[in-house]
C-alpha cells in the first residue's frame, strides 16, 4: 500500500474534486496552490497598509516613534486573538468545513474599516478605523497560515511553504503597483481595491478547495504519535507554551527570541521606509511607496532555490546566514542615503528575509513533540512574530527620534546585529537537529 500511488474510490471522482493525499504522497500541488492564493489575498492587504496607513497617521502625528508604535499596534492583537482562534481552527480542522468559515468571515468584517480609512477626517475616527481592522484581520491570520497543514504531509511541508512564500512576494508587487499607479491619484480608490481582490481570491479558493475540504483533507493517520500524547490533541495553546518554554534543553525559546528579533526589524524597515523615502530622499508619496517593488521582485526571483537551498543548510543555518544578508544591506542603505542605493539596499534585505520567511515556521514545526500539537506551534510562532511586529516600529522609530530619518539604516542595523548573535548562539546549541529529520523524511 505505501507503494501504491492514490487512487480515488468508483464514483468518488470529479471534475471539481482534487483527489485526497495519503500520507508520504507526493506535495499535493492543486491543494498548495489554493492555499497559496488565500494567504496571498489576506498579505496583499496586508502589504499595502504597512506601506500607505504610516502617511495616514502622519497628518496627526510628527514622532516617527508615536507612528511606529500605533503601527505596531496592528500586530500586538495577534498576541491576544491567534491563540484562542488558533484553538477554535484545529477543533473545526477535521469537520465538513474546517478551518475556511473562520477565514471567510474575518476576511469580510475585515476589509469593511480598512476602506474606510481614507475616509476617517479626524484621529479618533481614523484610529478607529486602523485598531477594527487590526484586531479583525489579525484574528484570522494564523488561521489562514495553518491551511497548509491540513493538506500537506509533514515530508513535503518545507517545500509547501517555499511555494507559499513565492505567492506572498507577489503581495509586495501588488502593493507597491497600487502605490505607484492609484494612490497619488484617488487615495480612496486606492484603499478599496486591496481589500476587494482579499475577497475575490478567498472566494476562488474556498470554491476549489474550501468547498471539496473533507475529500482533500489528510487522513487521520498520526500512527504511534497519535498514541502517545493524546491529551495533548485538545490542550490549550498556554498549556503547550509552558511545555515547551519549560524544558532548559529546548531551543524553541531561543527560537521565538530569534523570529521576535527578526521580524521585529523587518516590519519596522517595512513600515517606515515610506517616511524614510519623502523625508531623506524628496521622493512623493507614492513613489517613496514604490521603494519595495524590486526587493519584492528579488523575493520572488530567489525564494524557491532558498527554500531547497535550506534543506542543505538546514533551516537555522539558513536563517542566520540570511540575517547576515539583511545587516549587509541595511550598512549599503546607510553609506548610500541616494535612490539606487536605497533600492539596492532594500533588494538585499529582501534576500536575507526571504531565508527567514521560509524557514521560522517550518523549524518551529519541527520542533513540536508531535503532530498533533502543530496548531499551537503555530501560535507560538504567532506571539514571537507578532510581538517583534507591534515593538519593532516603535523601537526603530524612537531611535529616529533620537537620530534623524537619515540613521535609520544604521540603527536596524544594530538591532540587526543582536539578531545575529541571537540565531549564532541558537545554531550551535540546537545544530538543526529537528531540522534535519525533517529533511531526511522529506528526501525519503
Amino acid at each position: 500500500m505505501p507503494d501504491t500511488p492514490p487512487i480515488s474510490p468508483p464514483g468518488a471522482v470529479s471534475m471539481s474534486t482534487l483527489p485526497r493525499p495519503a500520507p508520504g504522497d507526493r506535495m499535493n500541488r492543486g491543494a498548495v496552490l489554493w492555499v497559496t492564493l488565500a494567504v496571498f489575498a489576506q498579505e496583499a492587504v496586508w502589504n499595502f497598509y504597512d506601506a500607505q496607513v504610516p502617511e495616514q497617521l502622519r497628518h496627526y502625528f510628527s514622532s516617527a516613534g508615536v507612528v511606529g508604535l500605533i503601527m505596531g499596534l496592528d500586530h500586538s492583537w495577534g498576541i491576544f486573538t491567534q491563540p484562542s482562534v488558533g484553538f477554535l481552527s484545529d477543533k473545526l480542522a477535521r469537520r465538513r468545513t474546517g478551518r475556511w468559515p473562520i477565514v471567510l468571515i474575518g476576511a469580510a468584517v475585515a476589509a469593511v474599516p480598512f476602506v474606510l480609512i481614507p475616509w476617517a477626517t479626524n484621529l479618533p475616527t481614523l484610529l478607529v478605523c486602523v485598531v477594527g481592522f487590526a484586531a479583525i484581520a489579525n484574528a484570522f491570520k494564523g488561521v489562514t497560515e495553518t491551511l497548509v497543514s491540513d493538506y500537506v504531509a509533514p515530508s513535503n511541508r518545507s517545500k509547501a511553504q517555499g511555494f507559499i512564500k513565492a505567492g506572498v512576494s507577489l503581495t509586495i508587487v501588488v502593493s507597491s503597483l497600487i502605490s505607484l499607479l492609484v494612490a497619488d491619484r484617488s487615495l480612496r480608490l486606492a484603499f478599496a481595491i486591496p481589500p476587494l481582490l482579499m475577497l475575490i481570491m478567498l472566494g476562488l479558493s474556498w470554491a476549489f478547495l474550501g468547498r471539496h475540504h473533507t475529500d482533500v483533507l489528510l487522513p487521520d493517520e498520526e500512527g504511534e504519535g497519535a498514541k502517545a500524547a493524546p491529551e495533548q490533541e485538545f490542550a490549550s495553546p498556554w498549556a503547550v507554551l509552558k511545555g515547551a518554554l519549560r524544558s532548559p534543553s529546548s531551543p524553541t525559546l531561543l527560537l521565538m527570541v530569534g523570529i521576535f528579533c527578526f521580524a521585529g526589524m523587518w516590519s519596522a524597515l517595512r513600515s517606515l521606509m515610506t517616511p524614510y523615502g519623502t523625508q531623506v530622499l524628496g521622493l512623493t508619496r507614492g513613489e517613496a511607496a514604490g521603494l519595495a517593488l524590486p526587493g519584492a521582485v528579488a523575493f520572488l526571483v530567489c525564494v524557491l532555490p532558498i527554500a531547497y537551498a535550506s534543506n542543505r543548510f538546514g533551516q537555522l543555518r539558513a536563517m542566520r546566514y540570511g540575517v547576515g544578508l539583511f545587516i549587509a544591506g541595511l550598512l549599503l542603505g546607510f553609506t548610500m542615503p541616494t535612490v539606487p542605493g536605497t533600492i539596492t539596499s532594500m533588494v538585499l534585505c529582501s534576500l536575507g528575509y526571504t531565508s527567514f520567511a521560509v524557514n521560522a515556521l517550518v523549524a518551529l514545526w519541527n520542533l513540536a513533540p508531535t503532530q498533533k500539537v502543530l496548531g499551537t506551534y503555530t501560535t507560538l510562532y504567532t506571539i514571537a512574530s507578532a510581538s517583534g511586529m507591534a515593538l519593532g516600529p516603535a523601537i526603530l522609530g524612537t531611535t529616529i527620534d533620537l537620530t534623524r530619518w537619515r540613521y535609520m539604516h544604521l540603527n536596524a542595523a544594530v538591532f540587526a546585529a543582536v539578531t545575529f548573535l541571537v540565531f549564532t548562539r541558537l545554531v550551535r546549541r540546537a545544530p538543526d537537529r529537528a531540522t534535519d529529520r525533517a529533511t531526511d523524511r522529506a528526501a525519503a
